[in-house]
């Protein structure tokens, strides 16, 4: 029994370092987010096109105002880890789509934590972090997510969705339209495998779609 103490102190004590990262990370993305968002205030942002509310997760009886003029965070304390991340992505789309700038500052953060205690993360994660990263700003940790997911999968139908949206942001037409063919090549393809990921965020692929057959010239 006396050695246990010992060896659990030391084990809190290695943690520590990691613990403090993670605090600083999570504020300098809460500034770096400001920061992206200040930049960007004239660009339309349609989030909201995909986030749809799943069963038990559609924010009803939230506000955002606290009755003090700040914002008040939803009550996720009894969901799941997947819940909570569910009801963080839906909130932070619906508030860009909203152009509720300060409100996604506030809660872009906090969704990704939410969606980083999932880890291990699969594509359908690393896609919807993705997209909180481009709604809010950072566009290097939603760059990140892309890559990741098309390391994993060349031809997965979101990766090439949001590697298509970030070289709209940063006006790259070139890239624009390689991940833009890169999504017609794939589409039937990965359509018939079914995944369940991909049921998830439909209305994102059909609007990509529809919108790479437009900018590419191709007739239906």
């Amino acid at each position: 029994m006396g050695a246990t103490a010992p060896v659990a102190r030391e084990s809190r004590t290695n943690a520590l370092p990691w613990i403090v990262a993670a605090l600083a990370f999570l504020a300098l993305f809460a500034m770096a987010a400001g920061r992206g968002f200040n930049a960007r205030r004239s660009n339309t942002v349609d989030g909201s096109q995909n986030a749809r509310p799943q069963a038990g997760l559609d924010d009803r009886g939230v506000t955002e105002d606290d009755g003090s003029g700040g914002v008040r965070a939803p009550d996720i304390s009894s969901l799941s880890p997947q819940e909570r991340a569910d009801r963080l992505y839906n909130r932070v789309m619906l508030l860009a789509s909203q152009g509720k700038v300060d409100s996604v500052q506030f809660f872009a953060p906090m969704a990704l934590t939410a969606y980083q205690m999932l880890s291990p993360l699969s594509a359908d994660q690393r896609y919807d972090m993705g997209r909180i990263g481009e709604v809010a700003g950072a566009l290097p940790l939603a760059k990140a997510q892309a890559d990741t997911i098309l390391r994993d999968n060349p031809n997965h139908l979101l990766g090439l969705i949001l590697e298509a949206r970030l070289a709209t942001l940063v006006g790259d037409t070139t890239q624009l339209h390689s991940f833009e063919r890169r999504l017609m090549a794939a589409g039937k393809t990965e359509l018939a495998k079914k995944r369940a990921e991909y049921s998830r965020h439909q209305d994102d692929i059909v609007n990509a779609l529809q919108q790479a057959r437009k900018s590419l010239g191709i007739k239906t």
